[in-house]
């Protein structure tokens, strides 16, 4: 994502306090265990992708920022390159997104999940997103293909901003929607009080710009500012605050039973994740782009939350994550 604090899901990184709140035996958080900069040692093979290994020979390196959605990504695509036949370096994991940007810009990596709103505004310098998410990702593709960087076709996860309360809020104030939450501010405003992260309440398409399009007025005293991970435990404990920021395809969502309220007027921008390939690398492997296609068009949000929730909840190594969905799918096979 931008440069929103976006490695907030480090693996590893929750803290006891979310251990508490979740149910007995989810637990064993540990170090993802990453090996940055080394080859792909797993032993896989072709599955419904990659058959005929039309990577033999080749030699390709794939990247992720550092967040664990990020690193699974990474993982997916690498995996996939192996399969075909590729010998692949192992670079997810680095820090912020424009590090990873450069790496693909500099052909230091040659590929990467990124996210189209990401790309819009902190890469291509626009200040206002594009509200329909495919239009927004032809622009960013046909804009970056000057910059020596090819977006493949997009998938349906989308890793946004938005609000979430409790089921126990839900069902006592009956918010499903943003605009419910405005009206609750004017019928009812003590009971809005709200958790966000720290970069969330000053960015112009964070709470400012959201108060403004739905004509909220939240006031201060009841806005409490945190780090990211903190706003899910303290809204699950449900005494700081009814509401929280959150990104919606986080794994703690479900394994805290969270709400994700509706942006029904469309404000947050979409930020979908597409392949991101260095231009010169997909000319000289031109069969990237179909390997990489049947598996995009699988991720979701919601399949997003769940293998997110598998490192960051579980403590479950990315790769291996990675591995087990793209197995389970069919796309490459183990051993």
């Amino acid at each position: 994502m931008s440069g929103r604090a976006r490695g907030r899901r480090r693996a590893g990184l929750l803290a006891a306090a979310l251990l508490a709140l979740l149910p007995a035996g989810v637990s064993g958080l540990s170090g993802c265990g990453l090996q940055s900069g080394e080859p792909i040692a797993d032993t896989v093979r072709p599955g419904s992708v990659g058959k005929g290994e039309p990577l033999a020979g080749a030699t390709l390196t794939v990247t992720s920022k550092n967040f664990s959605e990020q690193i699974i990504l990474g993982e997916i695509i690498g995996l996939v390159f192996k399969a075909a036949g590729a010998t692949v370096i192992d670079k997810t994991n680095i820090q912020g997104s424009i590090g990873a940007r450069q790496a693909i810009l500099k052909g230091t990596a040659d590929a990467l999940y990124d996210y189209t709103g990401t790309g819009w505004i902190t890469y291509l310098g626009h200040t206002k997103p594009i509200a329909d998410p495919q239009q927004q990702w032809q622009a960013v593709h046909d804009a970056d293909l000057a910059n020596g960087v090819t977006w493949l076709p997009q998938s349906d996860l989308n890793n946004t901003y938005a609000l979430a309360v409790t089921a126990r809020t839900q069902q006592e104030t009956g918010v499903r929607t943003l605009s419910d939450v405005a009206a609750l501010t004017r019928t009812d405003r003590g009971k809005v009080t709200l958790c966000v992260e720290n970069e969330f309440a000053v960015r112009s398409d964070g709470l400012q710009g959201m108060e403004k399009a739905y004509g909220m007025d939240i006031p201060n005293g009841q806005v409490q500012k945190m780090d990211s991970g903190i706003v899910y435990t303290t809204l699950a404990g449900g005494h700081a605050c009814r509401f929280g920021e959150v990104f919606t395809t986080d794994g703690r969502i479900p394994a805290l039973n969270l709400k994700v309220l509706a942006d029904d007027k469309k404000f947050f921008p979409n930020y979908n994740a597409a392949p991101v390939i260095n231009s010169a690398s997909l000319k000289r492997y031109p069969a990237i782009a179909g390997l990489l296609g049947p598996v995009t068009k699988k991720l979701t949000t919601e399949l997003a939350q769940k293998l997110n929730g598998e490192v960051d909840v579980q403590g479950k190594d990315p790769r291996t994550v990675a591995k087990d969905w793209l197995v389970q799918e069919g796309f490459i096979k183990s051993g």
